[in-house]
């Protein structure tokens, strides 16, 4: 286990009020196949969720603005059908357009699968929060200041790319080679 996964672990073993009001969606098989695929090159979707997840809710919880919307929104924020390296692959070797790859698709499809998994869970708020957690990529920007954290949140906690300018090309659709 790694030093990131103990202090998840130990977070939610400590915080029951986030633990409550997640534990639907962590519990949930469609999630756990989340655990392969791949983020980037540190850390799984589902680790990478549960970090923006927490670090929202502690953020709109200090601040006193809605921390279950925005702990649920971090949560299913990349909730997409497949790892975004083999979208993307096939995006290339299909010739699909830019706006057609996965950081400007992923969003809508995240929020499909969260009303279709987690229709009691899923207000017009948090739907905002998933589908505009890709801004500027996703054009519109974050109707709600939980929505603009979770963006952030997302945006931080995504910064460890810069660790691998390797892998780049990857990440800026200029690569061919799948990830494996």
């Amino acid at each position: 286990m790694t030093k990131t996964q103990s202090k998840i672990q130990l977070f939610l073993s400590t915080d029951t009020e986030y633990y409550e009001i997640v534990k639907p969606i962590l519990e949930h098989p469609e999630i756990l196949k989340r655990k392969t695929f791949v983020h980037h090159e540190s850390c799984s979707v589902y680790e990478h969720c549960l970090i923006v997840s927490i670090i929202s809710y502690l953020w709109a919880k200090r601040l006193n603005w809605d921390y279950r919307s925005a702990a649920i929104g971090g949560l299913l924020h990349d909730f997409y059908d497949e790892p975004w390296q083999t979208a993307d692959h096939k995006a290339i070797s299909g010739k699909k357009k830019l706006r057609e790859k996965h950081g400007f698709v992923h969003a809508r499809q995240a929020a499909k699968n969260a009303a279709y998994y987690f229709p009691e869970l899923v207000t017009e708020k948090v739907d905002n929060i998933i589908r505009r957690h890709m801004f500027p990529l996703n054009i519109v920007p974050p109707k709600y200041r939980e929505a603009w954290l979770v963006t952030m949140a997302d945006k931080y906690t995504s910064l460890d790319v810069f660790k691998s300018p390797k892998e780049w090309p990857k990440y800026l659709g200029l690569s061919r080679n799948r990830q494996s």
